[in-house]
Order: C-alpha cells, then sequence, then structure tokens
C-alpha cells in the first residue's frame, strides 16, 4: 500500500492541515495550552472549544512529533480513501466525541492535550475502509490495533512514552478513539452502500 502514495491534493488537503495547525499551536506555547487545552471544567466554565482545540496541543517536540508521524503514516496507509471535506468532518467528530466519552467515563482525566486519539480513530476508520476494499491486511490492522488497546487497559502505556512525553499517557484516549472510529467506519461504509444503491444505472 505505501509504494502507491496517494498524491492527488484532495487526498494530502486534510491531514496537512491537521498537522499545520497542532504546529501553529506548538509555537504559542505555552499560552495555547493555557487557554485551549482540554480541562474537565470546560463545561461549567463554558469554554466549549476546548473539545475540539485540545487535541491539536502538545505537551513537548516529541509528543507533537509523535504524532505528526502518526497522521502521515495513516496518509500512506489509507491516503487513497482520503477526501479532504470527508477527512476533516470525520476527524472533527471523532475530537467532539473523545471529548464527552473522556467527560463522562474518564473522571480522572483533568487536563488533556494530543492527537494520539484521535490518530487511533482515525486508523480504526482505516482499516474498516480496508475491509470494506477487501484488503486482508485491514483484519490485520485492526487485530494489532484491539491488541494494543487491550494492553494498554491492562498493563499500562509504560513508563517510557511517559519520560518523552513528559506526561501520563492517557490510554482510555487510544480506546475510546478507537471505538470512535469503527463506528464511524462502519457508517461510512453503509452510508456509501446506500448511496450507490440509490444510484440509477446506466442507460446504454
Amino acid at each position: 500500500m505505501i509504494m502507491n502514495l496517494p498524491t492527488r491534493p484532495n487526498q494530502i488537503l486534510g491531514p496537512l492541515i491537521v498537522c499545520i495547525v497542532s504546529i501553529t499551536a506548538f509555537f504559542f506555547e505555552p499560552l495555547s495550552s493555557e487557554y485551549f487545552a482540554l480541562e474537565r471544567s470546560w463545561l461549567s466554565s463554558g469554554h466549549y472549544y476546548q473539545i475540539l482545540t485540545g487535541h491539536f496541543l502538545h505537551t513537548n517536540t516529541t509528543h507533537l512529533l509523535f504524532n505528526l508521524f502518526g497522521v502521515v503514516l495513516l496518509w500512506l496507509l489509507h491516503g487513497d480513501d482520503y477526501r479532504a471535506a470527508s477527512y476533516l468532518a470525520k476527524f472533527s467528530l471523532i475530537c467532539l466525541s473523545l471529548s464527552l466519552l473522556l467527560y463522562f467515563f474518564s473522571p480522572d482525566i483533568e487536563w488533556y492535550v494530543g492527537l494520539s486519539g484521535a490518530i487511533h480513530g482515525v486508523f480504526a476508520w482505516g482499516c474498516i475502509q480496508d475491509i470494506e476494499n477487501k484488503m486482508k491486511t485491514g483484519w490485520l490492522l485492526l487485530l494489532g490495533l484491539l491488541i494494543k488497546v487491550l494492553s494498554e487497559q491492562t498493563y499500562g502505556a509504560g513508563t517510557l512514552m511517559q519520560e518523552l512525553i513528559e506526561a501520563n499517557v492517557a490510554v482510555d484516549s487510544h480506546m475510546f478513539g478507537s471505538i470512535l472510529g469503527i463506528i464511524v467506519g462502519i457508517c461510512s461504509v453503509f452510508l456509501h452502500r446506500n448511496k450507490v444503491s440509490r444510484t440509477p444505472a446506466s442507460k446504454i
């Protein structure tokens, strides 16, 4: 899959925007995190924008580079299925839904930044798309993702990554992101199938 690089502008634009926004926000640290990080008080304080903006912030350069690499890697794997508007809509939906799940089901997380949860969601969505396209690698990638998430839920993320990014790894965000990505992927498949079935057959 990596050999056939997605090169059309519409395939590149979505991930490029995510990377540019993240890099720009990092240049304004620590001011960015002070106002735009996802805090547990976002609802009571009326800072609703944090449920989206928090995902584009990072604790340090290593954290940023890891996540940018993830965005680019997923583009290499699944970029043939990317369309800028669709990618950004799905990415934003995963971010917003993930923030809500963290708020309601992970009360121990008081402060959150980073793309990793959303990246897990985009990865899961890509796996579902691969499966729909009859690619056996889709099942293997999805299985690998599920094993990773289950391992993190059971044993944690380890200390090395925490030391590198200078923060605790929010493993719940990886789990919720993966679940959301699977849901988004399945919904996308059914919507596409429904659209195809409603398209009139061409007359010869």
